[in-house]
């Protein structure tokens, strides 16, 4: 069978859609053999190939030469095999052309139907190809619907939209209608007709994206963000460090009078963002985390990774936070287990209000355990 049209309209979906025609030959010859053999007997031993440089479709059965013929669809005698070619022997393969009657029709139509399925199944990859390519990234889209809790934003990739749960959402923003919303892109899942674009606010990775926009020393690798803890709507806390020791970090990811972190902080929705140098100096590193409170004296376990933190007595609230936020996440920014006591509560340190310490220390608490629970 000769169909220019058909390899032309092939070579057409190659160049408008991006996929190679070679992925339709394969599926095609598979499928068109199937075809023939349902229609002109199962148990030929029959291929289908197709020849784009030519523009032809040819159909081939093979036949097994044997002394005697058991199976007529799939063996040949030698009497018979050599009538076609004088030189086969006993195991040889005869291979002939087929040109079935009506199977043109049969073929089109079966052409048809792989050709849309293969092109569905190219277009469903190509998109998912694209969707993972923004895993883990900063992208700004436009909301198209909102139902129930669940935010429908449009990533400007064709039929995919990412969806905003509630629990990825800052707590307290409000949402509407073709609103401009910046989000990373936390998971990408095979669904079952796109894929399943999974949208974070409330990480702190989207925090993290937020800082690499904003800061340039960030973005080049200039700064490196050790670690960054977040609860969501209420707090951030971010370590960071440089090799270049000349450079202010937290001056770098502050900016001229704020600039910098207030961008992120408005995006945020007022969320308090505690930017803090990284050390490798567990004391020095806990002291950092509890900010914005003052801390008299520190004490470090290397053993166990817990510590203790002796605030002024006016302090303590702010050391702890609300519902003990700020040592909780200072606790999960560190690594380290940390116990907060105002200064009255350990009466065996002498210490004035200007003093850090992180000297090892015994029998404070007359045996009290020093490290109360955290969680």
């Amino acid at each position: 069978m000769v169909n220019k049209d058909f390899f032309q309209a092939l070579k057409d979906l190659e160049e408008q859609k991006g996929i190679n025609s070679q992925y339709f030959i394969e599926s095609l010859e598979s499928a068109l053999t199937s075809a023939y053999k349902k229609n002109f007997g199962e148990a030929k031993s029959a291929y289908v190939k197709l020849n784009p440089e030519k523009n032809t479709i040819k159909i081939y059965s093979y036949k097994t030469v044997v002394a005697e013929v058991l199976d007529s669809d799939k063996e040949i005698s030698l009497a018979e095999a050599r009538l076609i070619k004088k030189s086969y022997k006993i195991g040889d393969t005869v291979q002939q052309e087929e040109t079935p009657k009506n199977f043109g029709r049969i073929a089109a139509q079966t052409a048809k139907q792989v050709v849309m399925q293969r092109l569905r199944e190219a277009e469903r990859s190509k998109v998912m190809d694209e969707v993972n390519t923004k895993q883990d990234e900063l992208v700004t889209g436009i909301i198209r619907r909102i139902e129930g809790d669940n935010v429908y934003v449009d990533l400007g990739i064709t039929q995919v939209d990412g969806v905003l749960a509630a629990k990825d959402q800052i707590p307290g923003e409000k949402y509407k209608i073709n609103d401009r919303i910046k989000v990373v892109v936390k998971t990408v899942k095979e669904g079952f007709n796109a894929p399943y674009v999974q949208l974070s606010r409330s990480s702190a990775s989207f925090v993290r994206k937020l800082f690499e926009l904003e800061v340039p020393e960030i973005a080049s690798g200039e700064i490196v963000i050790k670690n960054i803890v977040r609860e969501a709507g209420y707090r951030t806390k971010m370590s960071v460090y440089s090799h270049n020791k000349t450079l202010d970090c937290i001056g770098a990811c502050v900016g001229n009078k704020g600039m910098r972190v207030n961008e992120i902080v408005n995006e945020l929705g007022g969320e308090k963002i505690d930017i803090i140098p990284y050390s490798e100096d567990a004391g020095e590193y806990i002291v950092g985390a509890l900010s914005p409170a003052t801390v008299l004296y520190i004490h470090t376990n290397v053993e166990d990774k817990t510590s203790l933190a002796v605030v002024p007595d006016d302090k303590l609230s702010l050391a702890i936070g609300k519902s003990g936020q700020n040592v909780r996440l200072a606790a999960k920014l560190t690594g380290w287990k940390i116990d907060v006591k105002a200064k009255s509560a350990v009466p065996s340190l002498n210490l004035d209000d200007e003093t850090k310490e992180t000297e090892t220390f015994d029998n404070l608490f007359d045996g009290e355990d020093a490290f109360g629970d955290l969680n």
